[in-house]
């Protein structure tokens, strides 16, 4: 796998991007933590884990699938020359996240509402298992919910499209899941004052940054190898 698109990368995408997961999926862990038992936070933690362990086996097994079909299209003639561009849009498409996450540009939400189309028909099912009532349920809400229409996870999943392999697609995904998993976490924990945190200006300017400069300094490794 190129550097570019590495697992670390993911990993760190995922890390850094967390800020807008607290935007889309904070409220769902939040309501998960409080209605759990008191809403206290050592008894709820197990619930957690399941919510978030479900989420990422979503993410991964979108990855296993994007990263197959683009394996299967990758030996049609016509279509063996297609990764490396690819990658040059994976690549463009994590400086449109860093936009986005920073505040900068918000064109990726009309992604997220073509996503909106397949949510409508999951949604309704994610209803049965509210309120969560054991940590089977909460796994089975959080696979659900990984569904749910994000710029983010729809960036990494255009890289496991340009790995061109089932298995380097699914380890993308959850590496960048695992990524994600720290301030959701975190989040079920210290709902209040984390989500005040994460709100600042400067906190999504410095996470939004950072991913543009991943995202230029990929460009540029990956000018390097066409003029190679």
């Amino acid at each position: 796998m190129p550097v570019e698109i590495s697992y670390l990368t993911a990993f760190i995408a995922g890390l850094l991007g967390g800020v807008h997961c607290l935007g889309m999926c904070g409220g769902i862990v939040g309501a998960l933590t409080f209605g759990i038992k008191g809403g206290s936070n050592k008894s709820s933690l197990p619930y957690l884990i399941a919510y978030n362990s479900g989420r990422i086996m979503s993410y991964t097994l979108a990855g296993i699938l994007v990263g197959g079909i683009s394996m299967l299209a990758s030996n049609l003639p016509i279509l063996h020359n297609v990764q490396f561009a690819l990658q040059i849009f994976a690549t463009l498409f994590m400086i449109a996240l860093g936009l986005y996450i920073g505040g900068w540009w918000f064109g990726l939400r009309k992604i997220e509402k073509a996503g909106g189309l397949i949510w409508k028909q999951i949604e309704p099912i994610s209803r049965r298992f509210i309120p969560v009532k054991s940590t089977f349920q909460a796994f089975i809400l959080g696979s659900l919910w990984g569904w749910l229409p994000c710029g983010l996870v729809y960036t990494i999943l255009i890289w496991s499209i340009s790995t061109g392999n089932a298995v380097e697609g699914g380890l993308l995904m959850l590496s960048f899941g695992l990524g994600t998993l720290p301030l959701l976490l975190a989040m079920g924990i210290f709902a209040t004052s984390l989500s005040s945190f994460i709100r600042k200006n400067w906190v999504r300017a410095l996470a939004g940054g950072i991913i543009i400069a991943f995202g230029v300094f990929s460009l540029f490794n990956l000018s390097i190898r066409m003029q190679a």
